[in-house]
């Protein structure tokens, strides 16, 4: 049971990304899926999380009114929209499952699968 996210890259301050998250092995369709990020030298934090039947949580302030999340539930894939997006937004980005259809805590313990992460590198 894997993920896999995809969509990291270079981007200048004030342009957009989208980032993809996608299972091998199961599908999302059940779990409630969330994004994390950790830039560096800090801890991995939790972004936004999204549940099995679309409800959003938001974990992170800094994020509000430039992110979304959203699943895809045909294709089997949740997106994280980046917009507006800041040199603090520098980071690498995981998709990470829970076993439950609703957004629990922003806890790293409440998420059972992770991807390898992608890189987000936001500088002019």
């Amino acid at each position: 049971l894997q993920l896999a996210e995809s969509g990291g890259g270079l981007v200048q301050p004030g342009g957009s990304l989208r980032l993809s998250c996608a299972a091998s092995g199961f599908r999302l369709d059940s779990f409630a899926i969330a994004w994390f990020r950790q830039a560096p030298g800090k801890e991995r934090e939790g972004v936004l999380c999204i549940s099995a039947s679309g409800g959003i949580t938001n974990f992170a302030d800094s994020v509000k009114g430039r992110f979304t999340i959203s699943r895809d539930h045909a294709e089997g894939t949740v997106y994280l929209q980046m917009t507006s997006l800041k040199s603090e937004d520098t980071a690498v980005y995981y998709c990470a499952a829970t076993l439950s259809s609703r957004c629990q805590s922003d806890g790293e313990y409440e998420y059972a699968y992770w991807g390898q992460g992608t890189q987000v590198t936001v500088s002019s």
